[in-house]
């Protein structure tokens, strides 16, 4: 019979070098060096009295390296970031932050939570307590949450198929922009979109091409108007265009030209090319309306005034006639 095992008494535990170690302090020395965070103590010089061996990692030093260098030359380019917590700590006054680290090797940073605490003797600092973990699963966890929240704040805001803002955002740019033109007197135009005949695009093509053909025209649009206009998909192929500023009726009409020609220009859709037109329906704020609802009713209006008229043009508002001769070939 064999006989019974026994564990090593604490005092009794292996070194790495093979002997044993009987020094508690050894024990904890070797404990504090397989944490995966740094642990040291500065005195009141700022200079290392203790450090574990996590810094190799960090910082590509280990203990023997650190112990008589000061915290400046550790930290070269971020001493001066970490300096109001340093000063704060060396005044009694605890201090947690956020600190992104650079790699030894370059690859990059890594993000960190530093602690400092102050040695306090006889109500004096006589140096501080530094830990720095690393959370760099957290925040990676904290960016992908925010990339969420941003991601569904935008499929709560833009069209899913173009990426354009969709009916509730341009309602907010809209308010915005009847409230500054009421105490600016600026103009505000609404521009009312379809793309002529596109069932028969989806009928002909499949939906398929349709939504390419939606997605082209959207960037086509786009392409036409200046940075801070608002150009909406409402849905279908019905888009909503919202210009406002320092503009005159034919700088709209001029831009409501551009948008023709860009739309008349050739699709490529696999060995098929495509043909296609916009009619549109333009709106004044306030002479077409004084609301958003009533501007946008009128725009509609100009734009089934387009079609009517033979598709392939503008029609402003309150015009009985379109603003340029529309081709029957469309109709």
């Amino acid at each position: 019979m064999k006989p019974w095992a026994t564990s090593p008494r604490r005092d009794d535990l292996p070194r790495p070098d093979g002997s044993v170690a009987s020094d508690s302090a050894e024990l904890l020395l070797d404990l504090v060096d397989h944490l995966d965070a740094m642990l040291a103590y500065w005195d009141d010089r700022q200079t290392c009295r203790f450090a574990n061996m996590a810094y190799k990692a960090w910082f590509g030093r280990g203990r023997e390296e650190l112990l008589g260098t000061t915290m400046k030359d550790l930290l070269g380019p971020l001493y001066e970031m970490n300096l109001p917590y340093i000063e704060a700590a060396y005044r009694g006054e605890r201090q947690v932050f956020e600190r992104a680290i650079p790699r030894p090797d370059g690859s990059g940073v890594r993000h960190s939570l530093a602690t400092y605490i102050p040695r306090m003797v006889n109500n004096q600092v006589v140096g501080i307590f530094v830990h720095v973990a690393d959370v760099e699963p957290i925040k990676r966890l904290e960016l992908e949450l925010m990339a969420a929240k941003e991601e569904a704040e935008k499929l709560a805001t833009h069209d899913f198929l173009t990426g354009l803002p969709n009916r509730l955002l341009l309602a907010d740019r809209m308010d915005e922009a009847i409230g500054r033109a009421k105490r600016t007197s600026e103009k505000v135009y609404l521009l009312a979109i379809d793309i002529d005949n596109f069932k028969q695009v989806n009928d002909s093509y499949g939906h398929a091409a349709g939504d390419g053909l939606l997605i082209e025209t959207a960037a086509r649009i786009k392409s036409c108007v200046r940075e801070y206009d608002t150009v909406a998909r409402i849905g279908g192929d019905e888009f909503l265009v919202l210009a406002a500023g320092a503009l005159l009726s034919d700088e709209v009409e001029s831009l409501a030209t551009r948008m023709l020609v860009a739309a008349r220009e050739p699709y490529q859709l696999g060995p098929a090319v495509l043909m296609s037109s916009l009619s549109i329906g333009i709106a004044e704020f306030p002479r077409h309306g004084a609301t958003k609802e009533l501007l946008t009713l009128s725009a509609d209006r100009a734009l089934y005034s387009a079609k009517n008229s033979g598709r392939d043009c503008f029609v402003v508002s309150d015009s009985a006639l379109p603003s340029r001769p529309c081709s029957a070939d469309f109709a």
